[in-house]
């Protein structure tokens, strides 16, 4: 790619609320503390206050990302929200967001690729930015699943959260940023990942809610069957287009399904040799905004080295599959201290970090302001 475009800053944004697997399984029938981490590796999550949207979470964790960039909301000229669980079906979640940072000289619009979005968006910002050289774009991933959960359904009750992560991308300096990237969709799979009502096909009535037609669906073994199908050549096939090979990449930072599927990937494509990056443990799945919730992490505990490669990974309904191979490295952003996080619902840094297998990391375990 002849442009330098990449990552200029990261940031992310998680509720106050945590809810530790005892607490999640006192809601969900069949559910044990044991059998939650023995099946996901989860141990907590976070779940949105009544009063917050997808919109709240995905502001604070774009303002964050703006900071880290040094970049006013001034010089955004292109704002792009992936989520599946917009505030509204109208307005874009992006334009709700643009108003609440004044960030009016952007233009706005929503990506629904569900839990490949941010991949996606990352994607196309990079080809806006590329083809416009000079301007700016702001990339957020945010997802509040915990509104449309069943709780009797413990299949997929107990392995999602609530978050958002984002990223400023711009200008970077040569052999910095995007090297490649790769992008596919498996539209007859459709139906494995879904939330039937609430569109045209089943616009919302008294029988779309008493059938649970809101609720969101997941078929777990024949995501996991495909996912491991799917992702192993796709992975091969962007890294042989840019000339490298599994052993050149340093960091993968995936979409966190849950822990078990999350290793057994790794694996499957040949990765096991880098450091894979996991939120999981606890923040659970919290959708589009996985992958950039766990680069902001990643960044912040300043585990990427200038001139690393990255590959960051992301697959969900559709179903949709993005992988991006950064090479890290860009404008430097405001001054913060190394090996800290910030915490979820403060501007304070504390994590908690527990024994992974040694290409594997968690959050750090320092505390410190952002």
């Amino acid at each position: 790619m002849s442009s330098s475009v990449g990552i200029l800053g990261t940031g992310s944004w998680v509720p106050t609320r945590a809810l530790p697997n005892e607490e999640i399984a006192r809601r969900v029938p069949g559910a044990s503390p044991e059998w939650i981490v023995r099946r996901t590796a989860i141990r907590s999550r976070r779940f949105a206050a009544p009063e917050e949207a997808t919109s709240d979470l995905a502001v604070r964790a774009a303002t964050r990302a703006l900071r880290d960039a040094g970049l006013g909301v001034d010089r955004v000229d292109y704002l792009i929200v992936s989520t599946s669980t917009p505030d509204h079906p109208q307005p874009p979640t992006a334009c709700l967001v643009q108003d609440r940072l004044g960030a009016y000289g952007a233009a706005c619009l929503d990506v629904n690729a569900v839990c490949a979005g941010f991949v996606h968006a990352l994607v196309l910002a990079q080809s806006l930015v590329a083809d416009r050289p000079g301007t700016h774009a702001l990339v957020v991933g945010a997802d509040v699943y915990s509104r449309i959960l069943d709780f009797d359904d413990r299949r997929t009750a107990v392995l999602f959260g609530d978050g958002a992560g984002a990223a400023v991308v711009g200008a970077v300096p040569a052999g910095r940023g995007v090297v490649e990237y790769e992008l596919a969709s498996r539209g007859d799979a459709g139906d494995l990942i879904r939330v039937a009502a609430g569109g045209s096909r089943l616009p919302a009535s008294a029988g779309t809610v008493a059938d649970g037609g809101h609720f969101f669906r997941m078929h777990g073994r024949g995501v996991s069957e495909l996912v491991l199908q799917e992702l192993p050549p796709f992975v091969d096939k962007l890294l042989a287009r840019a000339g490298f090979s599994a052993a050149d990449v340093a960091h993968v930072v995936p979409h966190q399904p849950n822990g078990l599927l999350l290793d057994e990937l790794v694996r499957a494509c040949g990765l096991s040799a880098a450091q894979t990056h996991r939120t999981v443990e606890e923040y659970a799945n919290v959708g589009s905004a996985s992958v950039p919730l766990t680069l902001d992490h990643a960044h912040r505990a300043g585990l990427l080295r200038d001139g690393d490669l990255v590959l960051l990974l992301g697959f969900g309904g559709g179903m949709s599959f993005g992988a991006c191979l950064l090479r890290w490295g860009g404008a430097p952003g405001p001054p913060r201290e190394r090996g800290t996080v910030p915490h979820a619902g403060s501007d304070r840094g504390r994590a908690t970090s527990r024994p992974l297998p040694a290409s594997t990391s968690t959050l750090s375990t320092q505390d410190g302001h952002q």
